[in-house]
C-alpha cells in the first residue's frame, strides 16, 4: 500500500473530476463512504459545491436519513455488531426511493429523506427532481457491498486507532462491524478511490 499526501482541497477536486470523467446517462450516483470521524458530510459537500461550479446539478443525501425504524434497529438488543452492519440501513428504502428513481428511464423524483431516526417516524419529506445530468452523492457508513448500483465510490479510510478515537464511547459497541466491513467488503480496495483520513486536514490517498 502506498500513501500519497494531498490537501482536503484537493481531494475534493479529486473525486469532483473522477465524477465528471465517468460516462453515465442520464445521472451519475456517488458513494462517499465512511464511519463517523471521517469527514464524509464535509467531503460530500465539497464535492458537491465543485460540481455545482461547473453547472452539474447535485442533490446530497445521508444514510442516516435511511435508516430502518427503531423497532426493528433493536430488535435482538440495543448493542449488537452485527445487527447495526446488516440491518440498520433500509437498503430497500434507498433503492426505491433513489436509485430506481434514477434509473434509465426513471422519473429523477427522489425522496431526499425517509426516516427521521431520532424521532423514529417517518420524515414526511417532499420528492424533490435532479434533472437529467445530475449527480446524487450518498454519504455515510457501510455503504458498499450491499449491492446498491453506484457509478463511483469514495471510501475514506480510518485505521482501527484513529477509528476508536473519533467513535463516541456509547458506540464503541460497533466497532466490530466495521471490521466485519473491512474484512468483507474490503471497501478500500474495491472503491474508485480510497483515502485516509486520520487527520483530515492532512488526508492522502491509498494506492494498492
Amino acid at each position: 500500500m502506498r500513501a500519497e499526501p494531498i490537501s482536503p482541497e484537493r481531494l475534493a477536486n479529486r473525486v469532483a473530476e473522477l465524477v465528471t470523467a465517468h460516462v453515465s446517462d442520464p445521472w451519475t450516483r456517488v458513494a462517499i463512504d465512511g464511519a463517523p470521524g471521517s469527514g464524509t458530510a464535509e467531503l460530500a459537500a465539497a464535492v458537491g459545491g465543485e460540481l455545482v461550479a461547473i453547472g452539474r446539478p447535485v442533490l446530497r443525501i445521508s444514510a442516516g436519513d435511511f435508516l430502518r425504524p427503531r423497532s426493528l434497529r433493536l430488535e435482538y438488543g440495543r448493542e449488537d455488531p452485527d445487527v447495526f452492519y446488516t440491518e440498520w440501513l433500509d437498503v430497500k428504502g434507498l433503492r426505491r426511493e433513489v436509485f430506481e428513481p434514477l434509473e434509465p428511464g426513471g422519473s429523477g423524483r427522489v425522496l431526499p429523506t425517509l426516516w427521521d431516526a431520532e424521532r423514529d417516524r417517518a420524515s414526511r419529506a417532499d420528492y424533490v427532481e435532479l434533472p437529467p445530468g445530475g449527480v446524487l452523492i450518498l454519504e455515510g457508513p457501510l455503504l458498499l457491498g450491499q449491492g446498491l448500483p453506484f457509478d463511483v465510490e469514495i471510501h475514506l479510510w480510518l485505521s482501527r486507532a484513529a477509528l476508536a478515537r473519533r467513535t463516541p464511547e456509547a458506540m464503541a459497541w460497533t466497532l466490530p462491524a466495521y471490521a466485519r466491513y473491512e474484512a468483507e467488503a474490503d471497501p478500500a480496495r474495491t472503491a474508485s478511490l480510497t483515502a485516509r483520513m486520520d487527520d483530515p486536514r492532512h488526508p492522502a490517498l491509498l494506492f494498492f
